[in-house]
């Protein structure tokens, strides 16, 4: 997820210059007031509006914040509006804000965008720190995070993989041209793998395909509020960072934001609904056929969710952080893999080889092959280092005054990691630009994805950092694997993949990706899934 910036229209930009030359004329100065030493802050910010103007440049936040950090170092502080940023942009100083200071930077700033996606912060995952969001952090990890549950699950999943496969299989004999291949949008296409997948483990079906059980509708209309969510709230609201402006009708999201609310809202009640009517079917995540919506109604029933909401918002807004998480970073990641592979075609071989020696052509890849897959993972690795799905991660705040690297951070001011500067390090990373997925079995073969390597933290660290590190990861590499084992695939044309990204909370790709698929595998292999 990447840090929420406000959007600042022409029109607002020529107000608060006015209001800021005002504000100038009047201003006053304290003096003989000994202050703590506070880390430096570029020049340029205005009065009433702080740094903002500079973050509206039309370039990507990640980039125009890297940029400030080669002027001005690895540690800085920001002016946003009314609200304080502080801006770390290499590994030590993520290590010192996120791992040394991670009991102080451990809270969510009360965003009025996070408000209306996360039923009043009842999500956890935007919820600010303290008991509530400590009780669903561990329920959600027991339920569905824990190790065990995730084995539990992968079986579901690569079975959601290998009918999806079947259904492209069958699209492809059907629609193929006479060279024998037809066009797919993979960015499509691998959001209804990672939805399928989520869905069948969080409300216990798949809805979005051929194959799929009903409320295909509302899967892709919880899709699509999803990503528009997401892209408001990278864009953030004026509101929350210059309040004069919150009632002067400057802010074009919030309308926006309340009416895709009311879907998603309409969507969880009636699949809550649904599930309710099932009664004591399926109590509990632990039977054979229990779901996670399931295993949260048990605890409804039990009375053992928190009393902060009700219980019926708690069901419904953890259900929304679950797909909500893993959907969009799901297919953001896999877009970007795909993209990198067909860009850089010995990459491509060497994956194609690798599925080849470890599955063969003769079946289907199985969960056990995921781990003998190396070059793959390696791939997956280089992707999120490149292309991280939050290159700002998400919006983070100190909720108590501390120090990182000897400077005085007050509560209440907002972290900001750029991850995506992080992880292009050229101290760390040799060709920092190049995509090399080598390097992740030479060089830096014992860096992981867990947050404890504060070179490669495409999921956090700390106690925000991501809970569904391993969840995530499995998603992303059985359908990674699943589909470059059962397809060829090529570009359409013999230019490269455009690679520009797009703003908002996820990095996603700007230009579809469509390519050319032909099958790698015998027509037997894609039958239908029993």
């Amino acid at each position: 997820m990447e840090f929420p910036l406000p959007y600042l229209n022409p029109l607002s930009i020529i107000l608060l210059f006015i209001i800021s030359s005002c504000y100038l004329s009047r201003k006053w100065v304290k003096r003989g007031v000994c202050e703590p030493k506070k880390a430096p802050s570029p020049p340029g910010a205005w009065p009433i509006i702080g740094h903002l103007h500079l973050l509206n440049s039309g370039k990507l936040p990640h980039h125009v914040l890297g940029a400030m950090a080669d002027k001005y170092g690895p540690i800085f502080r920001l002016q946003l509006g009314s609200r304080s940023a502080l801006v770390v942009s290499n590994w030590e100083m993520a290590k010192e804000s996120m791992c040394i200071n991670d009991g102080a930077a451990a809270s969510r700033p009360e965003l009025s965008v996070s408000k209306n996606f996360s039923y009043h912060f009842a999500m956890f995952g935007l919820a600010s720190y303290g008991t509530y969001w400590r009780d669903m952090r561990k329920i959600t990890h027991l339920q569905l995070l824990s190790n065990p549950r995730v084995d539990q699950v992968k079986s579901m999943m690569l079975s959601e993989m290998a009918t999806s496969v079947t259904e492209l299989h069958a699209r492809w004999a059907s629609e193929k041209n006479q060279l024998g291949h037809i066009k797919v949008e993979m960015k499509r296409w691998f959001g209804d793998v990672t939805v399928n997948m989520l869905l069948k483990v969080i409300i216990g079906k798949r809805c979005v395909g051929p194959n799929a059980k009903g409320d295909e509708k509302e899967a892709i209309d919880l899709q699509m509020a999803i990503r528009k969510s997401f892209h408001l709230m990278g864009e953030g609201l004026l509101r929350d960072y210059i309040p004069i402006l919150a009632n002067m009708g400057f802010d074009r999201h919030v309308k926006a934001m309340e009416k895709i609310a009311k879907r998603i809202d309409s969507i969880l009640q009636c699949w809550l609904e649904e599930h309710r009517r099932n009664g004591d079917k399926n109590q509990s995540l632990d039977t054979k056929d229990g779901d996670f919506m399931d295993s949260l109604l048990s605890l409804c029933r039990a009375n053992e969710l928190p009393s902060h909401f009700d219980h019926d918002t708690i069901v419904k807004a953890t259900t929304l952080n679950m797909i909500a998480g893993g959907t969009e970073s799901s297919t953001v990641t896999l877009t970007w893999a795909l993209s990198l592979l067909v860009n850089n075609p010995r990459a491509l071989e060497k994956a194609y080889e690798e599925l080849d020696q470890v599955v063969g052509r003769d079946r289907r890849v199985k969960e056990s092959d995921i781990t003998k897959l190396v070059y793959l993972q390696a791939v997956v690795k280089e992707t999120m280092r490149l292309y991280p799905a939050g290159p700002l991660l998400g919006p983070r705040e100190f909720y108590k005054d501390c120090f990182v690297a000897g400077y005085f951070v007050p509560k209440g001011t907002q972290l900001i990691p750029n991850i995506w500067k992080i992880q292009t390090d050229p101290r760390v990373w040799a060709d920092p630009f190049e995509f090399k997925p080598e390097r992740f079995l030479t060089t830096h073969c014992d860096v992981d994805l867990k947050g404890n390597n504060f070179e490669l933290i495409p999921f956090g660290s700390g106690r925000r950092g991501c809970p569904a590190v391993a969840f995530g990861l499995q998603m992303v590499h059985f359908a990674l694997a699943g589909f470059l084992h059962s397809f060829t695939v090529k570009t359409p044309t013999p230019q490269p993949v455009d690679m520009a990204e797009n703003f908002g909370m996820a990095n996603e790709k700007v230009v579809p990706l469509n390519v050319l698929v032909t099958p790698r595998l015998p027509s037997h292999l894609h039958g239908p899934i029993m």
